[in-house]
């Protein structure tokens, strides 16, 4: 059997090489997955070293919150494996390929206008993408998210933020494309160093309009106050000479109750945004917990008439925020952003170099039922997508081991700073907020988790004692 699969031709290698390796990786995602699972389904009472810090009515809400999320991610996965098998073994992509340019052949470019056919192929596939992901998004946050209190969207919102989102992609995706392409065809005997430059150029721009003109067309971003909370943030910011510029609170409830934080900019323009449902004092989810007045009974039931909760559940104090601020900081001061853009950067020169190398080999194309055409974009995706999977499985391990090592450090960076007891707490209250479940089996832990597990962090912050 071993001897008649390398007697195959180099293409047909080459194509079973790729779609087995995408196969041992699904099984070893699922392999880790099914642990994880058996931790969710096996542990049904609080262990006994997180009694003081969970109690066991959040316990169980995690539990099974973690346990669906788990379900819904094997069939989900399932789902994309074989739909992406099936792609590679029906000609899928030679198909849209060649159906883009009957398309462009329609509105009068030839087989010569390579570059837009080329966009047209991206438009069509992002629509098959969009389309087939739809069901499951739509399941994801209507049956899960809303089961376990999560989701803020009605279906209305959620489809007009879809096709909004689409939209955004495409009025970003297509130009710098195209432009790549072209830096590619024209670049010469050095063109990947040009394409690596073009790319650096794109993300850095991006990240810097990102927050001030993408995000705000999906979410509300408004300054936050005059106040004890901005007086302290700007103060510790100074106290480490973090060049803050502004601090914005994002209305993030509208969407999900989940709670988030993060600075962004470069050089002497950075920004904090932090999620309003981050904030005890400004998430919405607390105002419709405040007392009501009490009304006379009259024996309705429905939902509308419900008793609220009194007692306020979301969120951190402002001492917390400036731990968790603290935490985000550190990042900043011990260098972890520019070191992860310096990786990204030097991954990203590697991969268009070894491209470089690897686009003018036509058995690529031929593996993939391109036997009379190399396009350059699909070029790009054979390489990068098929033949450098194992290489950025890879990558993506290390990747998350450097994350882990990154957050120890930033927690002990805030500890430095004296709020060492603020994070502890803030840490356990926004793992009840999130419904994180703090057990987990140390091998899915180990490949997945780019933070480290709640107890692994409480422990590094040390024993405090807790009110």
């Amino acid at each position: 059997m071993v001897e008649s699969i390398f007697d195959l031709p180099v293409e047909k290698q080459i194509f079973y090489a790729v779609l087995g390796f995408s196969w041992t990786v699904y099984l070893w995602e699922a392999y880790l997955s099914y642990r994880q699972r058996r931790i969710y389904s096996s542990t049904t009472h609080v262990p006994q070293e997180l009694g003081k810090i969970m109690d066991s009515e959040t316990f169980e809400k995690s539990r099974l919150y973690q346990l669906d999320k788990s379900n819904f991610s094997f069939w989900s996965g399932l789902y994309s494996e074989t739909e992406g098998t099936l792609i590679l073994l029906l000609g899928g992509i030679p198909f849209l390929w060649g159906v883009a340019g009957s398309v462009t052949t329609r509105i009068g470019f030839g087989s010569e206008y390579e570059i837009t056919q080329s966009l047209v192929f991206l438009t069509l596939a992002t629509l098959f993408s969009a389309f087939t992901g739809l069901p499951w998004s739509v399941y994801n946050t209507f049956v899960i998210e809303e089961r376990h209190g999560f989701n803020q969207q009605t279906l209305g919102f959620f489809l007009k933020d879809a096709v909004k989102k689409f939209i955004v992609t495409q009025c970003i995706l297509l130009p710098v494309t195209s432009l790549l392409l072209y830096i590619i065809k024209i670049g010469g005997d050095y063109f990947f160093i040009y394409a690596w430059l073009f790319t650096l150029a794109v993300s850095l721009v991006l990240v810097t309009i990102y927050a001030d003109y993408i995000a705000p067309l999906f979410d509300k971003f408004t300054p936050l106050p005059e106040g004890e909370l901005k007086t302290d943030i700007e103060a510790m910011a100074k106290s480490i000479s973090f060049p803050l510029t502004k601090v914005y609170v994002v209305e993030g409830s509208k969407r999900s109750s989940h709670s988030n934080a993060y600075f962004y900019g470069f050089f002497k323009n950075k920004r904090i945004v932090l999620f309003d449902t981050l904030l005890e004092d400004y998430s919405p989810l607390n105002k419709s917990g405040e007392p009501q007045p009490e009304q006379p009974e009259t024996g309705d039931t429905s939902s509308e008439s419900k008793a609220k909760p009194k007692n306020k559940k979301q969120g951190c104090n402002n001492p917390e925020i400036l731990a968790v601020l603290g935490h985000e900081l550190g990042h900043w001061k011990l260098g972890h952003t520019v070191k992860n853009i310096v990786i990204s950067q030097m991954n990203s020169f590697l991969c268009f170099s070894l491209f470089a190398v690897l686009i003018g080999r036509k058995e690529l194309f031929v593996a993939f039922g391109f036997n009379d055409s190399q396009p350059t974009l699909i070029g790009l995706m054979i390489i990068f997508q098929f033949i450098f999977s194992p290489y950025n499985e890879l990558l993506s391990f290390c990747l998350t081991v450097l994350s882990r090592r990154f957050e120890f450090q930033a927690d002990a960076f805030a500890r430095g700073m004296g709020k060492a007891s603020e994070l502890y707490s803030a840490l356990i209250k926004l793992n009840k907020d999130n419904l994180g479940f703090p057990v987990a089996d140390w091998l899915f832990s180990m490949w997945h988790y780019s933070h480290p597990p709640l107890l692994e962090r409480l422990r590094a912050l040390g024993s405090i004692k807790q009110d």
